[in-house]
């Protein structure tokens, strides 16, 4: 057998796996219906234990039983009427994601956030670049989605004036932003929406006693995560797939687009259904967002240059500075004895107003920030624009929105119905009769989230289903919600590069085809599937670490409930 044969061979078997993937993620329905369907499910089923007489005792407190209640009973529709609006309101990540969502989409509108990147691509020396492309495109899910078609392109364009491959910086750059979009170095929407669903769904388990988790409880956690996943990506950028361009001849040069349209009407074309590539749907950061045919021009924008003007340069150090002088306002307020913001021991942790105002301060901290830059570089002449910025952040946040009303529904009956309990009481008892406990545990809850993921690509979505099961059964096993909540992240990203059902798989091939006119999207994870082993790895080893040396995961935060 030639080598030639066992190489089709090989390709045959992985066309075929990714084809059975995405086929059978293809029948899932999308997030809105799925939800439906769940909420109808449990409202069954909570109806059958209602009238069983089910009941459950949460070990270890001194309430009595909690009788299961049903949706289809007299209560459970007299409940559920009176309480549509307010299930959909009390949401409770729309207090939080919301609020900082505008500020965030000023500081993204005004160009603040984009000359951050380019700033630090464009200082980077040449040797370094690989690492800082990993640190800022792991970080750059503060911009949410905007990430994936602002670094990758980014990164090949300064990748390549430093005579460097520009398919390894646009590769690069797209696994940092996917395969790390679950942390960053600063507080972003997500860390708000994880926080505002892990507390929704601790009602189901009233009298045991957790920490409150809040937009920064996994915030010390998240910082190591970022620069070590961002060094690996680095590694890997550097060793592993900038010689594999080399070695086989990538072009650094992109095609004309009549070449490029032309090429990819042949077999590139036939790795993507057109009714696939046409368009697709993106719910990556809990927003949907219409993705253009590849080949579509303004997939992305290649004549962004990576070095600042002087005006923006100007507006960048002039934000730093008002972040300054807020940052002094701030400790100033909390420094003095009699500060409001501590707490009745005249201390912050575990719990006072400042840990409370998390989501004040960073929205003071963008809204700042951008409102700054803005104003030096022209995006901002007055209070007008700032509305129109923010009200185009909601407007992108209007599928979450949508999204939001059914989440809400579904996380209220849970809770309602006592089901949640049920499920963590006889969980829990599950793990333990069958030696499953401990860090083992987590290792499976992560590998299950690592799975589904390539299925589900909201994290919201994903987290509201895992989140009733198994933050409450966790709970039960002596397990903070905040370190449950960190122990998702690493499902939840790492092999959020390498499944077809990613709708910016779409956007980044039609990037690469620039260079490459016959790739396809086998081609594309290909290429990538070398970043997720070692990112699950690495951060697998540090949600290790953090448990086995019960390290604090954020202000007030730790591993083990008291």
């Amino acid at each position: 057998m030639t080598t030639a044969t066992t190489e089709r061979e090989r390709r045959g078997i992985g066309d075929r796996l990714l084809t059975t993937i995405e086929r059978w993620g293809n029948k899932l329905p999308e997030p809105f219906t799925l939800f439906l369907v769940l909420l109808l499910i449990t409202g069954v089923v909570s109806t059958a234990m209602a009238l069983a007489d089910v009941a459950v005792t949460v070990p270890g407190t001194q309430d009595g039983p909690i009788e299961i209640r049903g949706l289809f009973t007299g209560e459970g529709l007299a409940w559920f009427t009176s309480n549509l609006g307010p299930n959909f309101i009390g949401f409770p990540p729309l207090q939080t994601v919301l609020t900082i969502l505008l500020a965030v989409g000023v500081a993204e509108k005004t160009g603040m956030l984009a000359a951050v990147v380019r700033k630090s691509f464009g200082s980077a020396p040449r040797w370094m670049l690989p690492y800082v492309v990993g640190i800022v495109g792991v970080t750059g899910s503060v911009m949410a989605d905007s990430a994936f078609i602002i670094i990758p392109p980014l990164a090949a364009l300064v990748f390549k004036a430093a005579g460097r491959h520009p398919v390894a910086g646009l590769l690069g750059g797209f696994a940092a932003v996917g395969a790390g979009y679950s942390t960053a170095l600063v507080p972003t929407s997500l860390d708000a929406l994880f926080a505002g669903i892990t507390t929704g769904v601790m009602e189901s388990l009233p009298g045991i006693e957790t920490t409150p988790v809040n937009p920064i409880s996994n915030y010390y956690f998240n910082v190591v995560a970022a620069l070590l996943l961002g060094v690996v990506c680095g590694v890997i950028i550097d060793r592993i797939l900038e010689p594999r361009m080399v070695r086989q001849d990538v072009p650094t040069a992109q095609v004309d687009a009549g070449d490029e349209a032309g090429s990819s009407a042949g077999a590139g074309s036939a790795e993507v259904p057109e009714d696939e590539v046409g368009r697709g749907r993106a719910a990556r950061g809990d927003q949907a967002v219409d993705v253009e045919a590849p080949n579509d021009a303004d997939t992305a924008d290649d004549t962004v240059d990576p070095e600042l003007s002087a005006v923006e340069t100007r507006g960048l150090w002039w934000s730093l500075a008002a972040a300054g002088l807020l940052t002094v306002v701030v400790l100033g307020a909390l420094l003095v004895p009699a500060s409001p913001w501590r707490n009745e021991e005249g201390g912050f942790l575990p719990s006072s107003p400042l840990l409370d105002s998390i989501v004040f301060l960073v929205f003071a901290y963008f809204m700042t920030m951008g409102v700054v830059y803005g104003r030096v570089v022209g995006t901002v002449s007055g209070m007008g624009d700032i509305v129109r910025m923010m009200s185009s952040a909601v407007k992108d946040m209007m599928s979450f929105l949508i999204l939001a009303f059914v989440l809400g529904q579904f996380i209220a009956l849970f809770n309602w119905t006592g089901i949640g309990a049920w499920i963590a009481v006889n969980g829990a008892a599950g793990l333990e009769a069958s030696g499953l406990t401990g860090f083992p545990a987590v290792l499976g809850f992560i590998l299950l989230a690592s799975c589904l993921n390539l299925f589900i690509v909201s994290g919201s979505s994903m987290w509201t289903i895992m989140a009733a099961v198994f933050v409450p059964m966790f709970a039960l096993i002596g397990l903070e919600p905040a370190f449950t909540q960190a122990a998702f992240r690493v499902g939840d990203s790492a092999t959020q590069i390498v499944t077809p059902l990613n709708p910016y798989m779409i956007v980044i091939l039609g990037l690469l085809r620039r260079y490459e006119p016959d790739a396809g999207l086998g081609t594309v994870i290909a290429r990538l599937v070398v970043f997720v082993v070692p990112f699950w790895v690495s951060w697998a080893a540090l949600v290790g670490i953090w448990y086995f040396f019960d390290l604090p995961l954020g202000p007030g935060n730790g591993i083990f409930l008291p």
